[in-house]
Formats: C-alpha cells, structure tokens, sequence
C-alpha cells in the first residue's frame, strides 16, 4: 500500500486521510477537527476567530459627510427659493425660474450654470422631502464604501446625466429637483452591492428603483428624462468603479472615469439643448 501523502491528511492528525480543508486558511481536517460555519468547514484556529459580515450598510456606514452637506444646501436652497406649497405643481418661484434647467437659457443665452444650480431646487415640500430621505438613506450606504470624495463626484456626475437625459426629452421645460442624481446613486447602490456579493433584490434597492420608475411614468409633472438619465449616468460610474476596483487600478483612474462620464453629459446637454430653437 503505498504512503498517504501530506496533502490529504489532517493537519493534527497525520494518521488520519481527509478531503477536506479549512475554508479560511486551507489547511486539510478530518472530522474531529472541522467546524461547521456559515462560510464552510473551519480548522480549531480559524474556528475561534468571528467572521464579520461585510455588507454596503456596515462598511464605515457612519461616513456621512457629504450626504448631510448636500441635505443642508438643498434645505437652505429650498427656503430660499420659497417654493412652499405640497405638490410639484403650481407657479415657480423667481429662484427656480433664474436657476431652473432650461434649454432656451442654456443654448441662448449660455446659462450653463443651469446644468448644476437646477439640482439644488425643488418645487414643493413633497419634492424637497421626498428627495432628501432617498439622499440620507443612499448616502449611508454608498458614502462610507466609496470614500466622501467618490462619493461627491458620483453625486455631481448623476446630477448632470440628470440634466442632460431631462433635457433629451424636454429642452422647453423648466425642469428642478435632486432626482437625477438621486437616481444616480440608487443606480450605483445597485451595482456596488452585487459587486460585492450582495443581492439587491434582497435589501429593497432593485423594489425601490423600479417603483420610483414606476412613478416617474405616472405622476404627472416629473421629468422622466431627468431620472433615467441620473439611473444611467450613476450606473456607468458604479460599474466603472467597480472594474477599476477589479483590476487593481490607481486610484485616480476612478476620478478620471467619473470625469470622463461628467465631461460626456455636460457636452450631450449642450448640444440637445441647441434644439429649441426649432422648438419654439
């Protein structure tokens, strides 16, 4: 009988053949060695030791620097602009209307400070409040894993494929709200979580994404452009970072993508804006 070679005996116990190994440090066990755990068999060692569940809420889920900033710009805005009443409807005020996405504004007269300013207003407490929980909950989860800087650009980034989808569709309509980049991080929560192994239909975001779509095509006066091209451009951003994340990449390979995506949407916005002339 030939010898049992080291590779297929317990690691305390030489006498003993195993196919087994310890999931954690691969060392092979036999039956009285294992433990069974949630992330398979552990040798006596690796046993001992906790395995932390990583998931997008528990990764330095208390960084939330940026998310309360843009809460508190986007409220004093609100105050502002005094944009009171409940729904979205109504008479704008004079803040939305200098400050509002507008294509004639954009093309005409170059206000291409519309791009950006157009994400900071909204039209009603319904609006402002609806947008703001979205931003606290997303920016929890996104903010911590992402780092504030990442994080900021990818809000700036959605905020301007926003623009640039609501104004595809719509160039003659005053468009305002947070949406487009709200949508943008729901987008990038969505693949950021299967990047790492999570299912997001099991934690509600792929349910919240399709619901709000839902809404955009139902409720009337929202802009459906504006959140499907802020769904867009935070997911070409999320997957970019993820790839980068993959290979290993400098980090400054993903503030060139986030830039790359954010040059591309501003030059898109330009450039359908340039429409309305044939429009009015």
């Amino acid at each position: 009988m030939s010898a049992v070679s080291e590779e297929t005996v317990c690691y305390r116990h030489p006498n003993r053949e195993t196919a087994v190994s310890c999931s954690r440090c691969g060392r092979p066990i036999c039956t009285d060695c294992m433990t069974s755990t949630p992330v398979g068999m552990r040798c006596p060692e690796c046993s001992k030791e906790k395995t932390k569940v990583v998931s997008m809420r528990s990764i330095n889920a208390t960084v939330t620097t940026v998310t309360t900033a843009l809460i508190a710009i986007n409220g004093l805005i609100f105050l502002a602009s005094g944009q009171f009443g409940f729904g979205t409807g109504g008479t704008a005020s004079q803040l939305n209307v200098n400050l509002g996405l507008f294509g004639p504004s954009i093309d005409i007269n170059h206000e291409y400070y519309r791009l950006v300013t157009s994400g900071f207003l909204h039209s009603g407490l319904l609006h402002v409040g609806f947008n703001m929980y979205l931003l606290w909950v997303l920016g929890q989860l996104l903010e911590g894993p992402l780092g504030s800087v990442r994080f900021a650009g990818l809000y700036v980034v959605s905020l301007l494929a926003g623009s640039f989808g609501a104004l595809l569709l719509e160039p003659t309509a005053l468009t305002v709200g947070a949406s487009g980049a709200v949508y943008g991080l729901m987008g990038a929560a969505f693949f950021q979580m299967r990047a790492r192994g999570i299912d997001p239909f099991s934690t509600g975001i792929a349910p919240l994404i399709l619901f709000n779509l839902v809404l955009s095509f139902v409720i009337p006066n929202i802009s459906i452009g504006g959140h499907i091209g802020g769904l867009v451009g935070g997911s070409l951003c999320a997957l970019a970072l993820v790839a980068i994340e993959k290979r290993r990449l400098p980090p400054w390979t993903g503030y060139v993508a986030l830039a790359v995506i954010g040059v591309a949407s501003v030059v898109g916005a330009i450039a359908v804006s340039g429409r309305v002339e044939g429009l009015l």
